[in-house]
């Protein structure tokens, strides 16, 4: 069962609450670009980011903001670290969620003035601690930067921001350790009414942050912990979004677009090249923006083969002289292994052209 949390609203979009779960993405341009900001923005988007988070080091960069925000109808979260004024600023130019550090902006009257700034646009404000950046004073008290001392900087920094009449808070802890992070939002979740916004920090590359990150929020995600997640990738932004759906939707959580299940192949495989089967398909179902949620089986031999497919909304099982094609369960014709991949991506657009027009 889903936690209940505070309902908190960002540019219109609900977080919490029973909302449904949100997937983030963060921006690596610099934002004081503005064209590659929003081109990157853009991309993000495409692959289903419904929120994006933008880092403002300075003052250039929280002004861009003024210029981005006509261009996209994506919430933008001004990522602010040391300087509060960089806060104010990013709120002024349009930012719509406001994330700050306690860790690094330690002075109470600066807080409360991005609360005070925050509250009068009513903008929420995301209070993100991470392993890294926890006071010194709760390190000490705590022995050591742990799930404790991550769970102490949120709920004193939140109890701050109430004290100044400041609710509409989402709370993050965050650390490059699975278990403490795991460990960290399972207290806080027994301790806060806020919604509480997951990953893992510092991950690393794609296969590392892949599996990171699902070590760290299968767990949350279904002990019903969490409204918003975003999984952190050195590199490419969009694959941040595509792995965070990937875990959406693997849990049952959320469906957006084809989900493509395949055989790892061995030597029954009957198909030379199955894995750059796999990858076109994919990258032709994306290109033809494909958002509806089937699940697709491609599948290299005769043992599994017949009965994965036969499982999936569209499946192809090629044996050694040619294909099977499957929809919902039934052959419904037989293709040559040279055909194989026209075929499946035919019949996969004719099945979604019949769901719709069947609504």
């Amino acid at each position: 069962m889903r936690r209940v949390s505070r309902r908190v609203e960002i540019r219109g979009l609900g977080l919490g609450g029973g909302e449904p779960l949100r997937v983030q993405g963060m921006t690596k341009t610099d934002t004081r670009h503005p064209q590659a900001t929003l081109d990157q923005i853009r991309a993000l988007e495409v692959v289903g980011a419904e929120i994006v988070r933008l880092a403002i080091p300075d003052l250039e960069s929280a002004h861009a903001l003024a210029e981005l925000r006509p261009h996209t109808a994506s919430p933008l979260v001004a990522d602010i670290h040391f300087d509060h004024t960089l806060a104010l600023a990013a709120l002024e130019a349009g930012a719509d969620k406001i994330r700050i550090n306690p860790g690094n902006i330690p002075d109470r009257r600066r807080l409360q003035e991005v609360a005070e700034a925050a509250k009068q646009r009513g903008v929420p404000i995301r209070i993100g601690v991470n392993s890294g950046s926890v006071p010194m004073r709760l390190v000490r008290e705590h022995h050591g930067a742990n799930a404790q001392a991550l769970v102490a900087a949120a709920q004193e920094t939140a109890a701050l921001f109430e004290s100044w009449g400041f609710s509409d808070i989402v709370i993050s802890l965050k650390s490059s350790s699975v278990l403490e992070t795991i460990e960290a939002n399972q207290l806080l979740a027994q301790t806060v009414p806020y919604p509480i916004h997951l990953g893992v920090t510092a991950a690393g590359p794609l296969l590392e942050s892949a599996v990171r990150s699902s070590l760290a929020l299968g767990p949350l995600l279904m002990q019903g912990i969490g409204d918003t997640i975003r999984v952190s990738i050195t590199g490419d932004p969009c694959r941040e979004a595509e792995v965070a759906w990937e875990i959406l939707r693997s849990l049952g959580l959320r469906q957006r677009g084809p989900m493509v299940v395949s055989c790892p192949t061995c030597a029954r495989s009957h198909h030379p090249a199955l894995e750059q089967l796999v990858e076109r398909v994919k990258t032709r179902l994306r290109q033809a923006d494909v958002l509806a949620p089937v699940t697709v089986a491609i599948m290299g031999c005769e043992v599994n083969g017949p009965g994965e497919a036969r499982e999936a909304d569209i499946g192809l099982a090629l044996g050694k002289t040619g294909a099977h094609l499957f929809r919902k369960g039934r052959v419904v014709r037989r293709v040559s292994l040279e055909q194989a991949e026209e075929a499946l991506l035919t019949e996969i657009e004719q099945s979604l052209a019949e769901d719709a027009s069947a609504e």
